[in-house]
């Protein structure tokens, strides 16, 4: 641990990209973990989940505590639960999984999501949230009150 201002400059380095584009810190903190501090793909993974749980939580409090941002507690609740599922899911494929498999799956899943930034126009940003934003984008109407709102 003589190089821990290395460690704390990467992980500024991911907490600024995380909290920045909204992405897991692991798309450089895993690489950064092999390539500049001769670390296993398997123990950067586990070492880069367990700081992206802090990592994530801080900056996901700034996000909610910003009244410009929603952030739907419901939906934040639905993709946990099925987030944890898939880490149960996930650890244990890579488990599995020989070192050189994940780290070209890893290099394979950046390359197809920076090809898709890319070229491709993203969504537009008014995405309907509830459900009555889904009945008024569709034209679906429901009973008379949702006809008079009309």
């Amino acid at each position: 641990m003589d190089m821990w201002w290395a460690y704390l400059l990467l992980g500024l380095a991911c907490g600024i990209l995380s909290a920045t584009f909204g992405v897991g810190s692991g798309i450089l903190m895993v690489p950064a973990l092999v390539i500049l501090f001769s670390l296993g793909q398997k123990s950067s993974q586990g070492i880069c989940l367990a700081a992206m749980v802090v990592i994530s939580l801080a900056g996901a409090i700034r996000y909610k505590l910003n009244p410009n941002i929603e952030v739907d507690m419901k939906l934040v609740v639905l993709l946990a639960l099925g987030g944890v599922a898939g880490a149960m899911l996930g650890s244990l494929l890579a488990a599995w999984a020989s070192a050189g498999t994940l780290r070209k799956l890893f290099a394979v899943i950046m390359m197809a999501a920076a090809v898709k930034m890319w070229f491709f126009k993203p969504p537009a940003e008014n995405i309907p949230r509830s459900n009555s934003d889904i009945q008024q984008s569709t034209g679906f109407v429901k009973g008379n009150q949702d006809y008079e709102q009309q």
